[in-house]
């Protein structure tokens, strides 16, 4: 029979992915559909965060490095597909993304060519955020920097990696990013069909790594990442390398990032720097805070609350609505510090676990009855 907490854990996944699955796209039009799935994108990144911070006590405010550099990925793959010869046979070099030839650059650049292989773009998406994510470990947990000067740094680089994709015009685009992004081999991805589509894809992936990630905070690895947040001295006088377990979570996390950076660029056709520095990775960290920092599915919820309620301040109080996300935020930390998954723990929890239990218990009595 299973345990109470793997019971709960199956009526709430059933429910999330009832929710993402059939009520959403039941109840809302295709416009609001394609901003729920480009919100499940930012879920990618919350979800890490919180075996990342939550589990492990890693904060980290340059989220948005993983995310940007998954996005670029998938971005360079689509401008090359729409950079053929015939479509931009009116630039004085055709065949090169236009941003290149408006910098007068007449050969498309080394690392660019294999971005026209759409596997080694998939590769990529996993591979790069992940690969930069392990430097960054290696160079910060082998030397024991944590806490808050982990964070401060995680920042600097996010703002580094901004001011070089923005300087590099001729390779990235430059402030206005990579642009026009219409069609995945030939497949129209703007159409309200394509968009549909990418929304069933998003929603997918994002329970399958919910399931990895719920398997590495269930499994002993788990156990000693959260040790490592609460003693983190003993368990390194207990044998444990802290360091490796550290980089192994920063990076898994940051694959994540990636994964939904991929699928953003899909969303929404572009990518641009803007998605990169140190706002949106503060705001990755917000969405993860307010649904909960150690609650899966909390994050889940946290960053389509955080981004609707954004969406109708903007479009209600265009002037106002940064104040409006101040107080929402500032009034979660007030009153919630454990985030919107406290309510239901405050309220919810003992009637949820007196219902599984009653369930569990009728169902083992039906089946030792005798035949």
């Amino acid at each position: 029979m299973l345990s109470l907490q793997n019971r709960k854990d199956i009526l709430f996944f059933s429910i999330l992915a009832v929710v993402l699955l059939v009520v959403l796209p039941a109840g809302l039009d295709a416009f609001r559909l394609t901003l729920v799935g480009k919100y499940l994108t930012y879920a990618f990144v919350a979800i890490g965060l919180v075996a990342c911070w939550g589990d492990t006590g890693i904060l980290s405010l340059g989220q948005g490095i993983f995310f940007g550099l998954g996005g670029y990925c998938m971005a360079m793959f689509l401008k090359l597909q729409a950079s053929t010869p015939e479509a931009t046979k009116s630039q004085s070099t055709p065949g090169i993304p236009d941003f290149m030839d408006w910098n007068q650059i007449t050969a498309l650049p080394w690392f660019w060519k294999p971005f026209h292989s759409f596997s080694f773009t998939l590769l990529a998406v996993l591979a790069v955020p992940t690969l930069l994510a392990m430097v960054i470990g290696i160079a910060m947990f082998r030397r024991r920097v944590g806490g808050t000067y982990f964070a401060i740094i995680t920042q600097a680089i996010a703002s580094i990696l901004t001011i070089l994709i923005i300087g590099q015009q001729g390779y990235t685009g430059g402030v206005n990013g990579i642009t026009d992004l219409r069609t995945l081999d030939g497949w129209d991805i703007q159409s309200d069909h394509a968009k549909l589509v990418l929304y069933y894809v998003g929603a997918v992936l994002l329970l399958v790594c919910m399931l990895m990630v719920r398997f590495v905070r269930r499994s002993k690895l788990g156990r000693i990442l959260r040790a490592i947040r609460d003693q983190e001295d003993r368990v390194r006088f207990s044998g444990y390398n802290v360091a490796n377990f550290k980089i192994f979570i920063f990076a898994f996390c940051a694959a994540m990032a990636g994964i939904g950076g991929a699928l953003f660029t899909l969303e929404v056709g572009f990518m641009s720097p803007t998605f990169v520095g140190i706002v949106p990775s503060i705001e990755m960290v917000i969405y993860c805070a307010v649904g909960g920092r150690n609650s899966l599915f909390g994050a889940v919820y946290g960053t389509l609350v955080v981004n609707w309620a954004r969406t109708s301040f903007s479009e209600s109080l265009p002037e106002l609505w940064t104040f409006a996300m101040g107080g929402l935020f500032i009034g979660i930390v007030l009153f919630l510090p454990g985030g919107l998954a406290s309510l239901y723990r405050t309220y919810l929890d003992r009637y949820v676990d007196r219902f599984l239990t009653v369930l569990g218990n009728r169902t083992s009595s039906t089946t030792d009855e005798p035949a």
